[in-house]
């Protein structure tokens, strides 16, 4: 069995922390060391959620113009339009604030229909973001503002188009501005330039309920929602999008589970039925793992309206058939990310030793799984990877990156070249032109080159501290329980035990792609399920280190503990 990763475990705790710390169990005092907690007051503040800094929405730039414009129209019914983006942070920024601005009296019956409606472009038909037909089709509809919800930062010609038609337009979004900022009536963005609001990394829909907020507090307003209800959408699309679990994301994401435990929403409950959820014990990781997926998959395989309808919906019945619609779409959008990423892999290497880019196109790869297939190759090979669909006129794709590659850094040194693009550090999107491809996958590759070459990639797991078995108990999972909500930004805790002797091993699932173990240190025998590591079951030596995240597993009514592994070596072999 080799082994190929690399461990890092952070020094033990300093005697001054220990002390400061001395309230709290053990494990839980070296957990919050290693996240930068070494005070009483900083810990408790951490563990209640409480955000360190003024969360006032007014600070964001251009906030007083874009609340200003929307109160206007609401209170003269002039018909507004919420313009998402087809994943889960945006369907759920949309939903958010169509419910918000319709409970602010902006529902009245006009001869157009209901004053604030939602648009959410088809990923196949239309792309991501504005685009000038779906805006000549609002306004030639009698919509006067457009406001976006998590796209619009890099639409500058279509905020031009806009204004050319009459339209209003208040773009908020948290993707990484580029260049200069589109013509609109007011940009809600924290990381744009002069933007004094502290939390930068909200999502999507995090900035969509600050612009509630911010609206929520005018006098005209006030009374006519209650924010609270808002927080499962919230914590639906800041969970889904990978933004990190930290600072005000952390408090919101808090809120939104409570809210969620206890959801008036006909459709989450649906959802959450299916997907076999306890709903009363919801957390982060069912939203990336569960909920996520099936809110994504409508708008991967087919148009996000019908998980924007599921968000929305107050009929149970309707609730129960678009809640299975998505179950059903989740699992055929599983089985088409397989066979892209086979496909994707087998052309990523063809004629490639040990490419430091993975790029693959082709004319049969489906629009809303190449960045997943992309996902899981860059989880596979630990490199940057491009995955996308070859059109008649142009090329769509999706990429995925590391730590060590900022792709939407390096897509803007080949902007020349490129129809549009956008994103974040870890995962981009770009459409390019068909004659232009052949040379935007050589200057990718030579960036690549100029980034990565000759440095030691390979995943790097990071662990909190090195166990026994015997250290773990309910009463530490309890303990760990004050860390949630967790996941990007703010992991779970991951735990080293070496030396322990495989009791037995068989793999699991699908094609036995999951890997079961019984591991035992001769007194105490825990149960652990690996996901996707069933390639390891035939060379798993007879004492292995093990890397994982401990969790409770219910089955058939008994509660009993288990090790979620992440990581599995031979026992010895250096980290």
């Amino acid at each position: 069995m080799t082994h190929k990763n690399r461990w890092l475990i952070p020094p033990p705790i300093t005697p001054e922390a220990d002390a400061a710390l001395a309230a709290f169990p053990p494990v839980l005092r070296q957990i919050l060391f290693n996240r930068g907690y070494a005070t009483d007051a900083a810990a408790r503040a951490f563990l209640k959620a409480e955000t360190p800094f003024d969360t006032n929405p007014f600070q964001m730039k251009g906030m007083d113009a874009a609340v200003e414009r929307i109160r206007f129209a609401l209170e003269h019914a002039e018909p507004i339009a919420i313009y998402g983006d087809y994943d889960v942070d945006g369907v759920t920024a949309t939903a958010l604030l169509v419910t918000a601005l319709r409970a602010f009296n902006g529902n009245p019956s006009t001869g157009s229909g209901q004053v604030v409606r939602e648009y959410i472009p088809n990923r196949f038909d239309e792309g991501y973001g504005l685009n000038n037909e779906a805006l000549t089709a609002l306004a030639n509809d009698g919509v006067r503002l457009v406001i976006t919800v998590d796209c619009g930062i890099r639409s500058p010609d279509e905020a031009r188009h806009a204004r050319d038609l009459g339209l209003d337009l208040v773009i908020s979004d948290h993707h990484e501005p580029s260049g200069a900022l589109p013509d609109a009536l007011a940009v809600v963005n924290p990381k744009q330039d002069g933007d004094a609001y502290p939390e930068k990394y909200l999502a999507g829909v995090g900035i969509a309920y600050k612009i509630v907020e911010a609206l929520a507090s005018l006098p005209s307003f006030a009374g006519l929602l209650n924010l609270a209800d808002l927080l499962d959408l919230v914590a639906l699309g800041t969970v889904a999008d990978l933004a990190p679990l930290t600072g005000e994301n952390r408090s919101l994401v808090r809120g939104g589970l409570r809210q969620l435990r206890q959801t008036a929403r006909q459709g989450l409950f649906s959802l959450a039925n299916v997907a076999e959820i306890p709903i009363a014990k919801i957390g982060a990781t069912h939203i990336g793992y569960m909920l996520g997926p099936r809110l994504n998959a409508s708008g991967r395989l087919e148009s996000a309206l019908a998980s924007y309808q599921l968000l929305t919906t107050t009929d149970v019945f309707q609730a129960g058939q678009l809640a299975q619609q998505l179950d059903v779409q989740n699992r055929q959008r599983q089985q088409l990310t397989r066979e892209i990423q086979t496909q994707a892999e087998a052309l990523a290497f063809d004629g490639q030793d040990d490419p430091l880019l993975l790029f693959a196109v082709h004319p049969e790869f489906n629009h809303g799984v190449v960045g997943l297939a992309a996902s899981r190759l860059t989880e596979t090979y630990y490199r940057p990877s491009i995955v996308g669909h070859y059109g008649e006129e142009t090329t769509r794709c999706s990429c995925r990156s590391i730590p060590e590659f900022h792709i939407t850094h390096a897509l803007d040194e080949c902007a020349d070249l490129l129809v549009r693009h956008g994103g974040h550090a870890a995962a981009a999107g770009f459409t390019v032109r068909n004659e232009n491809l052949d040379e935007l996958v050589a200057r990718l590759r030579s960036i690549a080159t100029r980034e990565l070459d000759g440095r030691d990639l390979r995943h790097t797991f990071v662990a909190d501290a090195e166990v026994k078995l015997k250290d773990l108990s309910f009463d530490l999972l309890k303990s760990l329980d004050l860390l949630e909500p967790t996941g990007y930004g703010n992991p779970s805790p991951v735990f080293v035990t070496r030396g322990i002797k495989v009791q037995s091993s068989r793999p699991v699932g699908a094609d036995g792609r999951h890997l079961k173990l019984a591991l035992t240190d001769g007194r105490i025998t825990f149960d652990s399920i690996g996901f996707r590591l069933g390639h390891l079951q035939p060379d798993l030596p007879p004492r292995v280190d093990v890397l994982f995240v401990l969790e409770v597993n219910e089955y058939n009514g008994n509660t009993r503990l288990q090790l979620n592994l992440k990581d599995i070596k031979p026992a010895g072999v250096a980290d």
